[in-house]
């Protein structure tokens, strides 16, 4: 996984690529397909788009990030934006901490980074946020052949990673960068918990 110093690091200066200073185009659209409702939590929430988003639509909304700069910017625009989003520092590997669970978890570029054995541990910890019946909606690049940057997934390793998951859907997409105007191949997922 990139370094937690990684991620401090990319605050500083210049927005890192993935804030795009608005949500995911590719999240937006799914979430009016499937009319998202009630809870949900972004993990790895950056400085909290998708979050704010989902805030906008009436959900009881949570971002995740182990970054302080990022969850404190996602709280600044929530509060200028005058919307309700709860945002926690924290790690996406100890979900237990945060206690509850929610209808809908997100991720929007988290496990694509991480490393193998990071992946495991994530998704041995989304049943303490994903109740049975629960959907866990990803957004992140497609597998990578280069040596820096994401290193992603194929469909079939998500379909071995989640086996105990019913698949709803898996679809090419676009992720979003504002250092690239065609941003990257990218796959959008739903599956939800048995």
């Amino acid at each position: 996984m990139a370094t937690k110093e990684f991620f401090v690091s990319a605050y500083e200066g210049a927005p890192p690529p993935w804030d795009l200073g608005r949500p995911q185009a590719d999240l937006v659209r799914v979430f009016d397909e499937i009319g998202i409702s009630g809870s949900a939590v972004d993990l790895g929430c950056g400085t909290g788009e998708n979050v704010l988003e989902l805030a906008r639509r009436g959900l009881d909304a949570w971002g995740v990030d182990s970054t302080a700069f990022a969850i404190a910017a996602a709280e600044k625009k929530r509060d200028a934006r005058g919307l309700t989003a709860t945002f926690v520092q924290g790690d996406a590997l100890d979900l237990r901490a945060l206690g509850r669970r929610f209808d809908t978890v997100l991720d929007c570029g988290l496990f694509h980074v991480i490393a193998e054995e990071e992946r495991l541990r994530y998704l041995s910890e989304l049943p303490h946020v994903l109740p049975p019946g629960g959907r866990f909606l990803m957004l992140g690049f497609q597998t990578s052949t280069a040596e820096r940057g994401p290193r992603g997934y194929s469909p079939e390793e998500l379909r071995k990673y989640l086996a105990g998951y019913r698949e709803v859907l898996i679809r090419p997409a676009t992720y979003e960068r504002n250092d690239s105007a065609e941003g990257s191949p990218a796959w959008l997922s739903i599956f939800e918990r048995m």
